[in-house]
């Protein structure tokens, strides 16, 4: 009984080791395995020494990238791959929204409901009150905070 109660606080040691260096370090392995392993032609990587460049080939071990305006060609590990920058998956959903953004819309206006309603005897003592405060003389401007869910899109 002594000798389990002298043993605990090294077993407990053993367990906060496990769950705190241990296993977050073999999940981080583990996820760069599987990107390493996923590499495609055409994504754009950075390997561990710096390197940016596009892949052209792909090898077993190795893979060739393309790097830099004169378009030198590299061979690398696939162990010195550091990140993808993007693959053709995320590149070709950045072309979407960019084709999107480019498109023609009409402009829209931001009108608060408030002012769209046609009820006069809500808006008229406002109304009111804003033209006597006009009136008088201001030394700072005021600023009126519309809140957003009052806030209604119109297209025109």
């Amino acid at each position: 009984m002594n000798t389990a109660m002298q043993l605990m606080p090294l077993i407990l040691l053993i367990f906060i080791m496990y769950f705190l260096l241990i296993r977050p370090q073999k999940k981080r392995e583990k996820e760069t395995a599987q990107m390493r392993n996923s590499l495609q032609v055409g994504d754009e990587i950075i390997t561990i020494g710096g390197l940016c460049g596009k892949i052209v080939k792909l090898k077993d071990e190795s893979l060739i990238i393309q790097v830099g305006a004169d378009k030198v060609k590299f061979e690398v590990m696939r162990w010195s791959i550091s990140k993808v920058v993007n693959s053709d998956q995320s590149a070709a959903r950045k072309a979407k929204s960019a084709a999107e953004e480019a498109a023609p819309e009409e402009s829209k206006k931001a009108m608060p409901k408030k002012l769209g309603k046609k009820n006069t005897e809500e808006t008229a003592a406002p109304v009111a009150e804003q033209e006597a405060a006009d009136s008088a003389p201001q030394t700072e401007e005021s600023v009126i905070e519309v809140p957003a869910e009052d806030v209604e899109v119109l297209e025109k």
